[in-house]
């Protein structure tokens, strides 16, 4: 997953530019621009059941999408001695099957991506594995000098790409692949005067890469960018990565360098990469825990893309990729979820298509949506939509917008407990028992509630994850604030106690703070 704090490090420009504004109200062709669209699927948090891609993908292809991308991690029903890298949940085969079955229905292709070098979490966090590290305490990165770790990642693409044959790309990951020449083998290795770390990254991308077009010879790998940016273009161009690979450009701040993204791609023209492909986001990029989207910030994203590609050698970006992460990496907690991030989605998907979010595309989502208005500036409004899955989104929107805050306001706000029920008479059990009578019943009601619409929310996921998903999210998101209500009621139990004495604030209980 990509850290969100890009790293731009390409020079200005200062030629003059005539490119696609993303505020224009006009509505314009992308026929020379985005080719192809592809909806990134993150499977490594809260991968949805195949039932509900039989749902949402013929709302993909009429929103505008061609293709997926699909990121399986430990989701994939990897066999033999990789049969450990499967999550308890994993797709079986035949399960793998019917998704590329309805996707081919809903006329959408797949890229499946399996990570190589990079965010290797999933593979070498398991004890079997940790030997292939490059740094002993990170199972981020794989050893590149190690045989087997070649002999490992080609196993992995043999049985993804069995169940993907005649696909015409294979993402082979790539990005953030940190710590890379701190491993004990690497720090001697570059001790000679010839080695970089840029050359062991070369070095291990070549030979991935070119395993895989020599075992797949239909399917051409992609990679992301991150790596290969800062490196000089004529060690691009000697390393014969170009004749292998087409880099995905990615940056999703709704702020990028537009100038310097286009004399990159000029850069990895120069250097041989004939296709580029550009990634935005629609949802997983503007926090780890974020559980709402924030859908003008990726709209904006994905029309500085259609800058970039209007004002880039023409052709040259062949692709957009929206991607939609559900965890930053492997150990991070879940962002915003699949049935969550479908407006958004909508709205960057219809902006591509239109070159802009005016009123064609609008009316578009609106109506493909179900919603009445499509709200931009906040959040969706709650109990809108009739596509698959908006019954969460209108629950988790209750939840990320009012449920902490209705606890804030009794605990934080409200005159009895703040003035007669606070941390300090909490701790000693002290209380009035009129005070009681103020606190005890709405708290009692904001808590019941709450626990409703949490288990019309739990019933809601379930339908559409698995439950280990459904417990994590709603742990993260919805118990740590009915605790505190549930500890508040505690308390007040305890403190009103019968068998209790009343005592004041100044008197001595007999028990430590």
């Amino acid at each position: 997953m990509k850290i969100r704090s890009q790293r731009e490090k390409c020079p200005s420009r200062t030629r003059d530019f005539c490119c696609v504004s993303s505020q224009k109200n006009s509505e314009m062709s992308d026929s020379s621009l985005f080719k192809m669209r592809f909806v990134h699927l993150d499977l490594k948090g809260a991968p949805p059941k195949v039932s509900y891609f039989s749902e949402v993908f013929p709302l993909f292809r009429a929103l505008g999408a061609d293709g997926l991308l699909i990121e399986y991690e430990d989701m994939f029903p990897y066999e033999g001695h990789l049969r450990l890298l499967r999550a308890p949940h994993a797709y079986s085969p035949s399960e793998v099957k019917e998704i590329l079955h309805l996707a081919a229905q809903n006329e959408l292709e797949v890229v499946p991506l399996v990570q190589t070098f990079g965010h290797m979490e999933f593979v070498l966090k398991h004890e079997a594995l940790a030997h292939l590290r490059e740094v002993a305490l990170f199972p981020n990165t794989l050893n590149p000098h190690e045989a087997e770790s070649l002999e490992l990642v080609t196993a992995m693409v043999d049985q993804v790409m069995e169940l993907h044959a005649g696909a015409r790309w294979l993402h082979i990951g790539c990005d953030e692949v940190c710590h890379l020449g701190e491993g004990e083998a690497s720090r001697q290795w570059l001790q000679q005067a010839q080695n970089s770390t840029a050359t062991l990254c070369l070095s291990h991308m070549r030979a991935v890469a070119s395993l895989t077009r020599a075992r797949h010879p239909a399917t051409t790998p992609l990679v992301w960018d991150d790596m290969l940016r800062d490196i000089p273009e004529d060690q691009l161009s000697a390393s014969g990565l170009p004749q292998l690979v087409e880099p995905v450009l990615w940056d999703y701040r709704a702020d990028l360098d537009v100038r310097g993204k286009v004399l990159l791609m000029e850069k990895y023209r120069k250097c041989g990469f004939s296709r580029l492909w550009a990634a935005s986001a629609f949802k997983g990029a503007t926090g780890p825990h974020q559980a709402l989207p924030p859908i003008e910030h990726h709209v904006r994203n994905n029309m500085q893309w259609l800058q970039v590609a209007a004002c880039g050698p023409a052709d040259a970006l062949q692709g957009v990729i929206l991607t939609g992460w559900q965890r930053y990496d492997h150990f991070s907690v879940l962002c915003e979820l699949l049935p969550v991030g479908i407006p958004s989605l909508a709205a960057c998907l219809q902006s591509l298509l239109h070159g802009g979010f005016a009123e064609e595309a609008r009316a578009r989502v609106e109506s493909l949506l179900g919603i009445p208005s499509l709200e931009m500036t906040g959040f969706a409004s709650e109990g809108a939509g009739s596509f698959p899955g908006s019954d969460i989104l209108a629950l988790v929107t209750q939840v990320g917008l009012h449920l902490r805050s209705s606890v804030d306001e009794i605990l934080q706000r409200d005159r009895y407990v703040t003035g007669w029920f606070s941390p300090y008479h909490r701790r000693r059990k002290l209380i009035h028992p009129v005070v009681v009578q103020h606190i005890q019943p709405q708290v009692l009601s904001l808590l019941a509630r709450w626990s409703a619409l949490v288990r019309e929310l739990e019933a809601a996921l379930l339908r559409v994850f698995h439950e280990d998903a459904v417990d994590e999210w709603l742990e993260e998101n919805v118990q740590p604030s009915l605790g505190r209500l549930q500890a508040l009621l505690q308390d007040l139990g305890e403190a009103a106690g019968p068998q209790r004495p009343l005592a004041s604030p100044g008197s001595d209980t007999g028990q430590d703070p």
